[in-house]
């Protein structure tokens, strides 16, 4: 009896602490529902970040005109990320100057997000754990394998808990829109340092359907689950820009108010891409997503819709 009650408390102790542990990662003091952090498939660096990017100048580049880039510009450098490669890496470490930046993408939310890589004033390095939040990627950082949320900007366990990341401009567009505005941009190479077929989706037809490879906390269903939105939060108030809605207003100017700042949401017909400005022209940062993504977290989120005549 006192064997079989050994044994018992010995499962027990083993599923606490798988529990307490995902892809090698401890979660014992994680932010989120422990039981919604969710294996990808893919083990702890399974999909492998970039490190040491190489770049090459806009005459060097193989993009077509049409090929989706994240686009950054900072301190006076303009630099181009390829979708096609991040779909196979998800995460970059670079740097702009001396400024470490990392740039983030989540196939599975059609996000990307760029952060400024310093944690307690001091560079980081990302890689993904190979686990998800709604969907979404976790990443890590190396330093304290503390886990992020990239839609979320903040560490949800680890050492780092409830740090912030702080997000820098980033626009989601094509190759031959990003060029013409920088024509002296940099543009990430296909040298990587990984043998990938980078001109292969590896989620073929995933953009275009409705279903999902994970399931989410919050689903809304007033657009498709793929319709791609621009999201904004002033004030910890969340709003989102649906491009469907975007199309009807054309390459004009949207004037917008959010929590009393005037913003200009500048959308392209041609490039299916859109940036929200102050008054001043600066690019504020911003979300490009999927709508399932922006809702699974922001459920009580504002939404754009064209007020009819």
């Amino acid at each position: 009896m006192k064997t079989h009650i050994w044994f018992l408390a010995l499962i027990i102790l083993q599923l606490n602490s798988k529990a307490q542990n995902k892809n090698g990662f401890d979660i014992s003091n994680s932010i989120l529902p422990k039981s919604e952090i969710k294996g990808g498939g893919p083990p702890k660096d399974g999909i492998p970040s970039i490190n040491l990017p190489k770049f090459l100048n806009t005459q060097e580049s193989p993009l077509s005109p049409q090929d989706r880039v994240l686009g950054v510009y900072l301190n006076g450098i303009a630099k181009a990320y390829p979708i096609k490669i991040l779909n196979y890496h998800e995460i970059v470490n670079d740097y702009f100057n001396e400024k470490p930046v990392v740039i983030t993408y989540c196939p599975l939310c059609g996000s990307g997000l760029a952060f400024d890589a310093k944690i307690k004033n001091k560079p980081a390095t990302f890689g993904v754990s190979g686990l998800l939040y709604n969907s979404d990627v976790l990443l890590y950082d190396r330093e304290t394998e503390s886990l992020w949320s990239q839609l979320l900007y903040r560490a949800v366990s680890g050492p780092m808990v409830g740090a912030s990341l702080q997000i820098i401009p980033i626009e989601m567009t094509t190759w031959k829109d990003w060029k013409e505005s920088y024509p002296n941009t940099l543009v990430l190479s296909e040298e990587t340092g990984f043998y990938r077929n980078y001109n292969q989706n590896p989620y073929p037809g995933y953009d275009t359907s409705s279903q999902l490879y994970f399931s989410v906390n919050h689903t809304d269903d007033r657009f498709q689950a793929k319709e791609t939105i621009i999201g904004i939060e002033i004030g910890h108030t969340f709003k989102a820009y649906p491009f469907s809605e975007l199309e009807k207003v054309g390459d004009s100017i949207l004037m917008d108010t959010l929590q009393g700042k005037t913003l200009k949401i500048k959308y392209s017909s041609t490039s299916k891409s859109a940036v929200i400005l102050d008054l001043q022209d600066n690019i504020l940062p911003s979300v490009t997503s999927f709508w399932f993504a922006w809702m699974a977290f922001h459920p009580d989120s504002e939404v754009y819709f064209l007020k009819q005549k």
